[in-house]
């Protein structure tokens, strides 16, 4: 194994660590003006996101970071081409913080349904941007000479972007939901938010079905890497084992095993991606395919690939501490007397 391989790794388990932890964040926030009816409620949903989701975010940046120092080629790619999609997609985090802030500090009851619906909208856009990205990283984006995207916004708003997006929503929202139930003490809330659950996580399967047959024909080059590959055979037997873990979860297992088997399943999907693309990191697509960025191609030098490792060797463990720490500390039932947030 290269410096490269450990870099790509290291890169998709931060950007794969962010959609695990800031996802079901994300799909709590879509949740929330459908299961938080009263006041109480929603501080409750409010509260149990509130002390964690800008660490959650740590990994995002991490992942960024990472992308930057490793692979320039690709973050300059990625940046540029994707540059409104990227924008709307930090507008929507930026949105999400604001309305938190405000919303907890707001004493005019006339400002708080807009800070309920910039809470609702900042957690809807990064989801759907999310899965977007996902897709047109396996299928592929039109990619010139030097590497750059060639295609415009509108053209990653495919129908096989779209779908994935979909799928992705569905499956943050059951995350989401399994994470508020986690929280959420008992009462009409946490009834609410399981019936929303059970109702999320079939709809993902159906739609998870529905992708699945799709990128057979939007991505058969990803599709014959991972039949093709032992790693690919590895996050499929994963992602079976999750989505049976959670479909038993539903209805005898535990809240804690529901929310396990959800983060698996983002695990196990992003782990397919990898495989699946790897050892291109952007695909090209309707153009040659030697314009591809593949982790040879784009990757800084061996010595800064290897001063940077050893700075990843120290900080990584130090994020999984203060991660493992947060949680332990907010760990527990949110219930209405409490929420403040």
């Amino acid at each position: 194994m290269t410096l490269t391989d450990i870099w790509f790794a290291l890169v998709a388990v931060l950007l794969t660590g962010y959609v695990v932890l800031d996802g079901f964040d994300l799909g709590a926030g879509v949740l929330y003006p459908f299961v938080a009816r009263d006041e109480g409620e929603r501080a409750v949903v409010r509260t149990s996101i509130g002390p964690l989701w800008d660490g959650n975010e740590v990994w995002l940046v991490a992942g960024g970071g990472a992308l930057f120092a490793a692979f320039p080629l690709v973050y300059a790619a990625v940046f540029s081409g994707f540059y409104l999609a990227i924008m709307l997609f930090l507008f929507g985090l930026i949105l999400r913080a604001v309305a938190l802030e405000f919303r907890h500090r707001e004493t005019h009851a006339a400002w708080k349904p807009l800070w309920d619906a910039a809470f609702f909208l900042g957690s809807l856009l990064p989801a759907v941007l999310l899965g977007c990205a996902f897709a047109n990283l396996v299928r592929g984006v039109p990619l010139d000479a030097h590497g750059d995207y060639a295609g415009r916004f509108v053209d990653l708003l495919n129908p096989y972007a779209l779908l994935v997006a979909v799928t992705g929503l569905s499956l943050l929202v059951t995350h989401g939901a399994a994470w508020l139930e986690l929280k959420a003490g008992p009462g009409a809330l946490h009834d609410r938010v399981r019936r929303l659950r059970r109702l999320s996580f079939w709809a993902f399967v159906a739609l998870l079905a529905a992708t699945t047959a799709a990128t057979f024909s939007a991505a058969p080059r990803a599709t014959d890497l991972v039949l093709g590959r032992a790693a690919g055979w590895l996050f499929l037997a994963l992602l079976a084992a999750s989505l049976v873990y959670t479909a038993w979860a539903l209805y005898r297992g535990g809240e804690r095993g529901a929310f396990l088997g959800s983060a698996a399943t983002v695990v196990a999907l992003a782990g397919l991606g990898a495989v699946g693309n790897y050892p291109e990191m952007v695909p090209a697509r309707g153009t040659p395919p030697q314009t591809s960025l593949t982790v040879a191609s784009a990757s800084s030098g061996d010595t800064t690939l290897a001063a940077m490792l050893v700075i990843a060797v120290i900080g990584l463990p130090l994020v999984l501490l203060y991660t493992a720490w947060v949680y332990r500390v907010f760990r527990g039932k949110v219930t209405t007397a409490e929420a403040e947030y």
